[in-house]
């Protein structure tokens, strides 16, 4: 098919300094979680976005110096030249499909306590570390500023031999050294980098034009700013940032804005809409005459396009879209937009900086795995026998099986016992703000829909002895898992009496529309994600009186991993939902709950009516047990929608290869070992 004349505008290529960007589909620096410990691995998932059509594709932040290590997390490293050779084998993989390469440099002073190098951390001024760490910055010297420069200039330089074609100056999302001196809150200084926005944006601008300087005819130059930090008159605003413009508006070659810090830049979307970003944004193009990128979770091609005919923006920046799929552009560009694998917003990608593991996705379980276990997320490779398959139940991993096997080639029959497809998504999408995790159904169950080797069978509930009489090759269980009416998880272990006069329902009965007939309900949540909130916030909204219950000291504490947990608890408590953190329930008596403090094991009494619990789960195994059949997603480990897709992924891509018995199971890449100091060896 042809592209849709309605997107010509997102395929005009758009110059930046000396190089051209083949489109306007430009990969925002990211973080991956895989950065100087996975070189290769993260070279790789690079390199497929340049395949999918990005024409820029750029790092996540790189340090350039020891002086700034963010210890805790895997991010880009280019301290000296034995980095080089990494960068080079990421710039290698981006320009074999003709796209630009892009690093992000930085310093990051104040935000970073320097637990690696074990080297004072700098900043503006004498000032906490922005974490809980028992570190302070200190107030840079002149001599330091200069060494900051000078170190700067050396990353730039050793990026030019690595082959990059765009080098950020980067001052943004809190992270930075250069926004902690652009922004009121951190700069108190009162000599020439202090007091007016002038002075504080001096750093900047000289970073920027000693970054020009070395760039000069063999590189773009991006600066990446923020707008507006959100904090009102105690931080950066909008009209300081059009003073900014006034006073740096044609230095760089491209400006790439963003708003607020990075749990605000990246918020998930059961906080945002596409495109949120617009009004924030709007007006800035009429400062530069240098091209703009932004982001704003754009996933509509649609949506892109106006923002670029209005004028909002010149290159689509995108980050999270672009790793639930990398092949988005090419889709547009082919006239196969129904075939994007849209973005949900849910930030599973970002738990992979906060965890340092290599990143991965609910869309796509390709991500992160393209070199490590060679999956790619538009290719697979072809079945290896002739065999015949049924995949048992339509949810997340069900879905995903069924999908990549007959991608695959393999004839496939995928039963599912409900009207419809999607699993738990169905209900889960119908909760309070995940109303886009509907995508990781729609897009499975548009792309089955044109594979004529799979034949979906709905209200289709099988028992083993029918299963045993179709005569199937293989049979994959996908029947999913079901919470725990019992207060089971990580609190009980074993379980809890509950007085049978109170109501207790569980997650599963809420979403299938039940609701407790009483007004004071209990939420107990010992699961720690993102549920317990969700439903907390729909019965609130119901008109219940919720306490919610957590032995965790927040709510939703895993939400920590997806930069959640602040606007959650906000929402609950603008909710009017009682929170009891760091307490566990132990009993329910009559209208009572007894509850006892984790640290100081002191026991209350709350009233209820009715009593939630999300606790745990246990998998719906029992048709795989009687089949002794391959038990997959939740039915084998309850977990996300995203390990359920990424077991389906699994299992398709395993089956009829060689098993990998004691084997690592995936590629990685091993530390060499330097020398031994002669202090060292000589002991």
């Amino acid at each position: 098919m042809s592209r849709d004349p309605r997107y010509d505008v997102l395929f005009e290529p758009v110059r930046l300094g000396p190089v051209t960007a083949r489109n306007r589909f430009f990969q925002v620096p990211h973080c991956n979680g895989m950065g100087h410990r996975d070189p290769t691995a993260h070279a790789v998932m690079r390199g497929v976005k340049a395949e999918g059509g990005w024409a820029v594709v750029c790092t996540e932040e790189v340090e350039i110096h020891p002086t700034s290590d963010v210890g805790g997390f895997i991010e880009g490293r280019l301290w000296d030249d034995a980095d080089i050779p990494a960068h080079e084998r990421l710039v290698e993989q981006v320009h074999a499909h003709g796209s630009l390469a892009g690093i992000e440099f930085v310093h990051n002073g104040m935000v970073s306590a320097n637990l690696y190098g074990r080297i004072p951390p700098l900043g503006p001024s004498n000032l906490p570390v922005s974490g809980y760490e028992p570190v302070q910055a200190r107030a840079m010297s002149r001599e330091d500023v200069a060494d900051l420069r000078r170190r700067h200039r050396q990353a730039v330089q050793r990026s030019l031999r690595a082959g990059y074609d765009l080098v950020y100056v980067y001052a943004a999302h809190g992270l930075s050294t250069l926004q902690h001196f652009l922004s009121r809150r951190y700069n108190l200084r009162d000599d020439e980098y202090g007091g007016t926005l002038e002075n504080r944006a001096r750093l900047l601008r000289e970073v920027l034009e000693d970054t020009l300087a070395e760039c000069e005819g063999r590189a773009a130059v991006a600066c990446r700013v923020v707008v507006d930090e959100l904090l009102g008159e105690e931080g950066i605003e909008r009209a300081e940032i059009e003073q900014l413009f006034a006073l740096a508006g044609e230095l760089p070659d491209l400006w790439d804005v963003m708003v607020g810090f990075w749990p605000d830049d990246s918020r998930t979307s059961r906080f945002a809409h596409e495109a949120w970003t617009e009004e924030h944004f709007r007006g800035i193009k009429e400062l530069t005459s240098k091209p703009v990128v932004g982001i704003g979770w754009l996933t509509s091609p649609d949506t892109m396009v106006r923002l670029i005919r209005d004028g909002v923006i010149d290159l689509i920046g995108a980050a999270r879209p672009s790793i639930a799929d990398p092949f988005l552009p090419l889709k547009i560009e082919e006239g196969r937009p129904e075939d994007i694998r849209e973005c949900i917003g849910c930030n599973v990608c970002v738990t992979g900086d906060w965890t340092s593991t290599p990143i991965h996705c609910t869309q796509n379980p390709s991500m992160g795995e393209e070199w490590r276990r060679g999956w790619h997320p538009e290719r697979f490779r072809p079945a290896g026998s002739d065999a015949k398959l049924l995949v048992v139940g339509g949810g997340p991993a069900g879905l995903e099986a069924a999908m990549a096997l007959g991608k695959r080639g393999y004839e496939v029959v995928l039963a599912e016992a409900g009207r419809e497809l999607g699993g738990r998504v169905l209900g889960e999408a119908r909760l309070p703000g995940l109303a886009a995790w509907i995508r990781v159904a729609d897009y499975r169950r548009g792309q089955l829909a044109k594979l004529p080797n799979v034949e979906v069978a709905l209200e289709s509930e099988v028992t083993a002895d029918e299963v045993r009489g179709y005569g199937f090759d293989h049979v994959a269980v996908a029947t999913g898992a079901r919470w725990r009416d019992d207060g089971v998880g990580r609190w009980h272990t074993r379980p809890l009496a509950f007085d049978s006069a109170v109501e207790t329902l569980t997650p599963d009965e809420l979403m299938a529309g039940r609701r407790p007939a009483g007004e004071r309900i209990l939420l107990f949540d010992d699961d720690h994600y993102y549920l317990g909130g969700v439903l907390a916030e729909l019965l609130a909204a119901e008109g219940k009186r919720v306490t919610l219950v957590t032995p965790a000291p927040r709510v939703s504490e895993w939400s920590v991993n997806t930069m959640e947990h602040v606007r959650i608890h906000r929402r609950l408590v603008e909710a009017g939902v009682e929170l009891a953190t760091a307490q566990a329930l132990i009993a329910v008596e009559g209208g009572t709950a007894r509850v006892v403090d984790v640290y100081t094991a002191r026991e209350r009494e709350l009233p209820l009516d009715g009593l939630v619990l999300v606790t745990a789960r246990l998998p719906n195994d029992a048709l795989a047990l009687e089949l002794d059949a391959t038990a997959i997603g939740d039915a084998y480990a309850p977990g996300t929608i995203a390990t359920a897709v990424w077991d389906g992924r699994r299992y398709a891509e395993e089956f009829d290869g060689e098993p990998p018995g004691d084997a690592v199971p995936f590629r990685r890449e091993v530390v060499e070992l330097a020398p031994l100091g002669l202090e060292v060896a000589g002991r």
